[in-house]
């Protein structure tokens, strides 16, 4: 099982503070300066009390802030429109001071990351998140970021699929049972027909780690260095990962027929896929190892998306 890998160099404050005042406004590349959060390819970190600076820590994530940089601007206006905020960079870094990849200044939403809020308290963000995705699923431009494993045909992922669930049971981490039973949701929508309409946008990585709530509101949708177009089941599979059976009828019910019976049953089956991704990949950080173990449990519980 893969940990976390290593970044491809350091970036400490010397460094986010020397490109902070080559291309920052002067206001407020002076101000308080704190890391926050150090993923698998990007650092975040807090700027005063309303702003963030976010910076790949690996080349081969460089090109996600670039992604960022083109399609937020163009994402944000009818996401923002349902009261659902997106980081839209305010500032597109360049490289420079030492360092080789284009950053963000990025606005900063003050609240819990959904992760840490328990399941049966996210019910009320079903009708939110429903209306925010409706208003991010429209037709992408041509020339819209590729990604390739986000929002694709689930036949291209079946090897992929195969063989996490073979290495889970062997493990002993997921028993026979449970690793049949997210094999048949998995070959179901394999078996359903593909997305054929045009390519929409998605944020490809749609999962309670990058929602972020307050006072029981969601408040933000973070983290779009996954962003591309194709299949809106992939983010429709949040409904599995983010809800329990309650919030994720308001969920569904909230999206009202937007969406058609495949579209939910190969989301469904996404959802199958990206349990089984966290449960093979987050030995090392045990947040994301729930969250792949409850939902998981979630996909399993429910005998049909719709």
């Amino acid at each position: 099982m893969a940990d976390k890998p290593s970044a491809d160099m350091t970036i400490d404050e010397a460094l986010v503070r020397r490109l902070l005042a080559a291309q920052a406004p002067s206001d407020v590349a002076s101000l308080p300066l704190i890391r926050v959060a150090e993923g698998w390819d990007s650092e975040l970190w807090r700027l005063g009390a309303d702003l963030a600076v976010r910076l790949p820590r690996r080349a081969v994530a460089a090109p996600l802030i670039e992604h960022e940089q083109r399609s937020l601007p163009l994402i944000a206006p009818a996401v923002e429109a349902t009261g659902v905020r997106v980081p839209t960079p305010l500032v597109h870094g360049r490289p420079a001071a030492g360092f080789p990849w284009p950053w963000s200044l990025v606005p900063w939403f003050e609240g819990v990351r959904g992760i840490d809020v328990p399941r049966v308290e996210r019910r009320e963000w079903a009708g939110p998140l429903a209306r925010a995705l409706a208003a991010l699923h429209v037709e992408a431009p041509a020339d819209h970021p590729v990604n390739p494993v986000r929002g694709r045909a689930l036949a291209t992922r079946a090897a992929v699929f195969e063989e996490r669930v073979h290495i889970l049971t062997a493990s002993g981490r997921l028993d026979s049972p449970a690793a049949a039973a997210l094999t048949d949701v998995w070959l179901r929508g394999v078996a359903e027909r593909p997305w054929a309409a045009t390519p929409v946008w998605i944020h490809g990585d749609l999962h309670p780690g990058n929602l972020v709530a307050a006072g029981g509101r969601l408040r933000a949708i973070i983290d779009f260095g996954d962003v591309t177009a194709g299949d809106p089941a992939y983010d429709l599979a949040v409904a599995w990962l983010a809800f329990d059976h309650a919030g994720r009828s308001a969920f569904v019910e909230a999206a009202g027929d937007r969406y058609d019976r495949a579209t939910w049953i190969r989301a469904h089956a996404w959802a199958a896929a990206i349990a089984v991704v966290l449960l093979a990949h987050s030995d090392d950080n045990p947040d994301y190892e729930k969250l792949g173990a409850d939902s998981a449990r979630e996909v399993i519980a429910a005998a049909s998306p719709r």
